[in-house]
């Protein structure tokens, strides 16, 4: 059996998943061959390269699960709770207690893409009249129509204001067909004028302290709502510890974003880590494992990275990816182009950063949860955005926009327009839909075209 780092095909997996297996690999209990996932409709791996090792096995294996683990804490008699669009606040607290599971509902916009619009999804938003006009994310109104994908949470809440337009009209017509959903309103943030008093939140901005307590009085109605669905109390003890839990998964996210953007060659692929930066919203339904996933990951990463091995090759051009994609497969596009993903601002920064501890911990969640980049302005996002990429030293910028998400009518430009203005980068601007395969030479075109400019750059050649 070779160890060698490498990107392989699902019939690779294959030979790969008997190998390990004969060497003694022990796996969780939803571990298993990748390719049974497609026997579940999973039809996208097959046209998937992946990272060979262990730990991707189990990463992959614990993402194509959830649905499992949620029917599984149903039949436990635990409160599923539907948490819409804030990205990682009130799973915070939901984890916080002992008999609730949290996940994001509006996570089926990738159903699309990994069963390649066999589950009809979309074609059933369409009946109702949320047609293309919307981004993918309407595909979870036909996840709750089909009740194929998960299970129909006992609990929806749902964040409003500055957030995805989209997302909010989809949540309002979930309401309106029976699916009583819970709204708490989130600001959009501003600078602080000058003299007002101000918060430091996670990440690198400050806004208004009375922003912040505005906020929190809307988490303590979700405390509420939660406690008396629950039927238990969610103290601060409670909050407290689920917060230190939740730091735990960002701190191992924070070393493995660090190990694979710093090191030459990278440790591990893009499609990997735009997964393991996922899970930090909501824990994939198991706080625990997601962990143990995790540290899987870091220390193979740390281990190829003292190596100084990697799947992909050492001049790959550093790339900053902006926006996650509707279709994986873009992923893979990038690294064929001789890419390499280094440094991501994926819509939700402010679940990969610390939250405060040492302070009330509403206070610490409010301040979390008005850190989120899309309730800022897209100048905000650049913000911060640069500071990423003088972090880890990217070389040039894809911003792949959302077809018809509202957020995605001119933020790219602008944050293009201001990463080219500041830093003197090349950018290119991409929309990908949940599948590709149309469009793939074109974008694949385009991505070989950044990756040499990349190069020549690099090289001194104007």
């Amino acid at each position: 059996m070779t160890d060698l780092p490498d990107r392989i095909t699902l019939n690779e997996w294959d030979r790969r998943y008997a190998e390990l297996s004969r060497a003694g690999l022990r796996e969780p209990d939803y571990g298993g061959c990748l390719r049974r996932h497609v026997d579940d409709g999973d039809t996208r791996l097959l046209s998937l390269r992946m990272d060979n090792s262990a730990a991707s096995l189990r990463l992959w294996n614990f993402l194509l699960t959830e649905e499992d683990r949620l029917r599984k804490a149903r039949e436990e008699g635990k409160l599923l709770v539907g948490t819409l669009k804030d990205l990682g606040t009130v799973p915070v607290m939901v984890y916080s207690m002992k008999n609730a599971v949290a996940f994001y509902p509006d996570g089926a916009w990738w159903i699309p893409c990994i069963m390649e619009r066999n589950a009809k999804l979309l074609e059933i938003a369409d009946s109702l009249g949320i047609d293309d006009s919307f981004c993918p994310v309407r595909a979870m109104l036909g996840a709750f129509v089909s009740q194929a994908h998960f299970p129909i949470p006992d609990l929806l809440i749902c964040s409003v204001g500055a957030t995805c337009d989209d997302l909010s009209a989809i949540a309002q017509r979930l309401d309106a067909m029976g699916h009583p959903v819970h709204w708490w309103e989130i600001p959009f943030r501003r600078a602080p004028d000058p003299g007002e008093e101000s918060v430091a939140l996670p990440g690198i901005f400050l806004a208004p302290h009375d922003q912040v307590a505005f906020v929190r009085k809307e988490l303590e109605r979700v405390r509420e709502i939660l406690q008396d669905r629950a039927g238990l109390a969610l103290s601060d003890a409670d909050l407290a510890a689920g917060i230190g839990r939740a730091n735990r998964v960002r701190s191992l996210l924070d070393r493995l974003r660090e190990t694979v953007f710093a090191a030459s060659p990278a440790p591990l692929p893009a499609l990997e880590m735009l997964i393991a930066e996922m899970l930090a919203i909501h824990f994939c339904s198991d706080q625990n494992e997601c962990m143990a996933v995790l540290e899987s990951l870091l220390a193979e990463a740390t281990k190829r990275a003292g190596a100084g091995v990697g799947p992909l090759p050492e001049d790959a051009a550093r790339i900053f990816w902006v926006n996650p994609v509707a279709d994986l497969r873009v992923m893979n596009m990038l690294e064929d182009a001789g890419g390499r993903v280094c440094g991501t601002e994926y819509l939700f920064s402010h679940a990969l950063d610390r939250i405060p501890e040492g302070i009330v911990p509403m206070e610490a969640l409010a301040r979390a949860a008005l850190a989120d980049p899309m309730a800022g302005s897209p100048v905000d996002r650049a913000e911060r955005i640069c500071h990423d990429i003088g972090r880890f030293g990217a070389e040039a910028v894809v911003v792949s926009s959302i077809p018809g998400a509202s957020h995605c009518a001119l933020e790219g430009t602008i944050i293009g327009d201001i990463v080219r203005r500041r830093l003197a980068l090349p950018i290119l601007e991409i929309e990908v839909p949940p599948i590709t395969d149309s469009q793939e030479p074109t974008l694949r075109t385009r991505l070989e075209a950044l990756v040499e400019t990349a190069r020549s750059r690099r090289a001194g050649i104007p």
